[in-house]
């Protein structure tokens, strides 16, 4: 996959990590074009990865197999319809932009069987530490498909949903989820504080604490489920604890808050598609 090129429209922090983690894990820099209004950032594009840099979206996007739309969503229509006209027939466009469903893609793009995959990358991405669920239409090519799926992979897990609209739930599972964690390590600090920790000691217990416990799921066979019943002895500290939790509907509220979540990603994406006047 080293022989393709890729351009990157856009060097917001998303492309900035992809950037790092394809250099990092071999990919030619020389094959990676990136495009932005800023002249200093991308000075110092070139000068830490070494990529190829312009400052017009048509020359970047030129002899590049993948197209990768890395501006805000609300930028994407505008982005989309100016290089159309400069579209070349086999190339990839890849979006990162949160809400922007694949009709709309293709309706802005104009362009006859166009393959485009459509992702949603969360913000541990940042640390190559992400989640991505992707989405393809009936156009992408497997090699098109083992391409997307390598350079999300770069920055961290990848999984491919069979149906577009899963999106809207990964959105506010895997999107959203970091915000959750936070919240609830947040939470968590805030408490223990009351309860006579000093903030750092706090800080630092809750963040390793959250860190082993996402380790040990990840490499553990065991359901969460299960691994929540070991650290859960019968009428122990943590039993009175997941009471307290249960009570006050814990479980309740997470699927209420997801499902608002899910619902405000279908609304954004009927509402980002709309075409501009």
């Amino acid at each position: 996959m080293n022989d393709c090129k890729i351009a990157f429209l856009g060097a917001g922090n998303m492309a900035l990590s992809l950037i790092g983690g394809l250099t990092t894990s071999g990919f030619d820099p020389q094959h990676i074009h990136v495009a932005d209004s800023d002249p200093l950032r991308l000075t110092t594009l070139t000068k830490t990865y070494s990529v190829l840099t312009f400052d017009n979206n048509y020359k970047a996007i030129q002899s590049c197999d993948v197209i990768i739309a890395a501006v805000k969503p609300h930028q994407l229509q505008d982005l989309i319809k100016q290089i159309a006209p400069h579209w070349k027939t086999g190339t990839l466009l890849l979006s990162i932009a949160a809400g922007i469903r694949l009709d709309d893609l293709a309706r802005w793009l104009n362009q006859p069987d166009p393959a485009i995959v459509r992702s949603m990358p969360n913000m541990p991405a940042l640390i190559q530490a992400g989640a991505t669920a992707l989405y393809a239409n009936s156009y992408v090519t497997p090699k098109q498909h083992e391409l997307a799926d390598l350079i999300l992979r770069s920055v961290g897990l990848t999984i491919w949903v069979n149906d577009e609209t899963q999106i809207d739930a990964v959105t506010a599972l895997s999107g959203s989820g970091p915000a959750y964690f936070f919240f609830v390590m947040e939470a968590m600090e805030a408490a223990a504080i009351k309860l006579g920790l000093d903030a750092e000691t706090a800080k630092l217990l809750c963040l390793q604490t959250a860190f082993g416990s996402a380790k040990m799921a990840l490499e553990s066979d065991e359901t969460t489920v299960s691994l929540r019943a070991r650290v859960t002895s019968p009428s122990g500290t943590t039993e009175r604890a997941i009471s307290e939790l249960e009570d006050g509907g814990l479980s309740s509220l997470f699927e209420n808050a997801m499902t608002a979540a899910t619902l405000r990603s279908r609304e954004l994406a009927k509402q980002l598609g709309e075409d501009h006047a």
